[in-house]
């Protein structure tokens, strides 16, 4: 059997959606019984996105096998079935690092190390072990056509084209048609100019999908098909949808799967999209809502930060039929007093993952707030350790609950694993990947899940501390999920709450428009039910935050 490969590139600038084209294009071809996999090769000299500021690089995608990724490949697994691994993400900074190190071990035999042809042999041989045994390989490249640092990977697949033969190949180009609305034309040169630079460098489009706001008319394909070197039909409209699950229809409705099977000799049938036609039609008209969540975090001027979270809601919505609004609510902002009018008219709060201390007291708020007025809450990695935080402070009498990640005093609730403890480098030293965890028998999570054993994705490096394990389930707190092996905490849970459950791990990693994870299912079911009693009962109060805690002080004696 063999592989063809289609390469996707962009060009104009960045952001133009090569991820989702690319998900969509795999969703096409897996639909029509194709084996598929797809890689998203980033061209900056970082090892992985792992240590990156999200402002710069939006949300950090963990794979099963405990890779830290582009946000991408969270694109390609909701999109399809696959199930990706660290070899289907890959950076030059791997890249570098790998042949250096092969140099250092005399592997080159003394010879001079170059980027031809040694960085774009690594590069090839990178692709070729991802797509064994695989009848289709998409191969997304990062940046945009004529960033210096993107030429190595843009001449590897150059090379490939000879490699394997042109017959397996495909490029796909995405590029920018504006709508200027000063001369109300449809611009063609970014994208001329674009194309003219890829040719440049040795490659030829075989497709251009053109980002743009309308539907790209016959006239304006056709020039640009003439100053593109390409047929007119294999100019693509890339059209601006109001919601990302349209996209596959887009492309099917343009017959983009066919013209892409045409070009590398695959006889295969389309199963027809009504699936993905089903889903845009619940996005489109709910039978319930709209309801409103709020996202209390410290990312969110670059929503792309909570990528994950967000679609995983979507899916939440879509399996409960609702309309559902996102409320991104920086948590600096709560720790301002008296602001947490805020926070007023949400049917759900949920605090996703994050590193360090801004902005925590400001999330500790919004936990306390939805915990005293009954407000369904979701707290995710560390939101679920400021949780517990809160609970201990402002339940059990542990006023100077903390965290070793904000404090180098007072007590840590949420610390350090002894390994951890001694590690010497950052990157890639968390705990990664998937981790079993046994759910308590008739808890609110077992409830959800429909089973007492699961397996979700991790990535943190603090944990909840046992030793005050004792004194919170005396207080309330239901530590409803453990890890078999190592006894730490996966799950925390309020019963005496409509929903307040938290998890150590990211379950949004493992959401699915057509397979929703439970967890997002059971919160925005809750939060829809608190929609519907506020609408019956009218604008509930809220509820002072308590200065004292009920809890007594000696509770805390026999603590280790």
């Amino acid at each position: 059997m063999k592989t063809k490969y289609i390469f996707v590139t962009g060009g104009v600038l960045s952001s133009l959606g090569k991820g989702l084209s690319s998900a969509s294009l795999a969703a096409l071809l897996e639909n029509r019984g194709l084996k598929i996999t797809l890689m998203k090769m980033d061209p900056y000299l970082n090892v992985d996105p792992g240590t990156m500021n999200p402002f710069q690089h939006g949300e950090v995608f963990v794979t099963e096998d405990g890779a830290e990724t582009d946000l991408d490949l969270g694109h390609y697994e909701r999109f399809t079935n696959v199930n990706l691994k660290r070899e289907n993400s890959i950076t030059a900074g791997q890249v570098y690092e790998t042949v250096i190190a092969k140099e250092r071990r005399g592997e080159f035999l003394g010879g001079t190390v170059q980027v031809i042809p040694h960085i774009t042999d690594e590069i090839k041989e990178r692709i070729k072990r991802v797509s064994k045994d695989k009848e289709v390989a998409i191969i997304e490249i990062g940046g945009t056509v004529g960033d210096i640092e993107s030429l190595p990977f843009l001449e590897a697949i150059r090379q490939f084209r000879f490699d394997v033969g042109e017959e397996n190949v495909c490029f796909i180009h995405l590029t920018l048609v504006p709508f200027m609305g000063t001369s109300g034309e449809l611009k063609t040169k970014p994208t001329q100019h674009s194309v003219q630079k890829l040719r440049e460098i040795g490659i030829q489009p075989d497709f251009l999908l053109c980002r743009t706001d309308r539907i790209l008319p016959p006239d304006i394909r056709a020039k640009i098909a003439l100053f593109c070197n390409l047929q007119a039909d294999r100019v693509v409209t890339a059209k601006d949808v109001k919601h990302i699950y349209e996209v596959p229809l887009v492309y099917y409705e343009q017959g983009l799967d066919e013209k892409v099977c045409k070009r590398l000799g695959l006889k295969t049938k389309s199963r027809g999209v009504e699936n993905w036609a089903k889903i845009v039609q619940t996005l489109t008209s709910p039978k319930h809502g709209p309801i409103e969540i709020g996202i209390v975090g410290k990312y969110v001027d670059l929503t792309e930060s909570y990528k994950s979270v967000s679609e995983a809601l979507v899916h939440g919505a879509i399996a409960n039929h609702c309309q559902i609004n996102l409320r991104y609510i920086d948590s600096e902002k709560l720790e301002k007093a008296d602001n947490l009018d805020i926070l007023k008219g949400l049917s759900g709060i949920l605090v996703p993952g994050g590193f360090g201390n801004r902005g925590v007291e400001g999330k500790i708020k919004a936990i306390r707030y939805a915990r005293e007025n009954k407000i369904p809450y979701f707290g995710i990695c560390i939101g679920l350790q400021l949780a517990i935080i809160e609970y201990a402070r402002h339940v059990c009498g542990l006023s100077k609950a903390t965290s070793r990640e904000f404090s180098t005093t007072g007590e840590f609730v949420i610390d350090l694993m002894e390994d951890q403890r001694r590690l010497e480098k950052v990157g890639g030293s968390m705990r990664l990947g998937s981790y079993p965890c046994n759910l308590m028998p008739n808890s609110q999570a077992s409830k959800v899940y429909g089973k007492n054993k699961i397996v979700e994705r991790h990535r943190h490096r603090y944990e909840f501390n046992n030793h005050y394990k004792k004194i919170l389930e005396e207080g309330g707190i239901t530590f409803s999920g453990m890890n078999p092996d190592s006894g730490l905490v996966e799950m925390m849970e309020i019963t005496k709450h409509p929903w307040f459950v938290t998890c150590q791990f990211h379950p949004e990693f493992k959401s699915k428009p057509f397979l929703p994870h439970p967890l997002f299912v059971g919160f925005v079911r809750a939060a829809l039910q608190m929609s519907a009693t506020k609408s019956k009962e009218g604008k509930t109060k809220s509820i002072p935050m308590k200065k004292k805690s009920p809890f007594r002080a000696e509770a805390r004696k026999g603590l280790a």
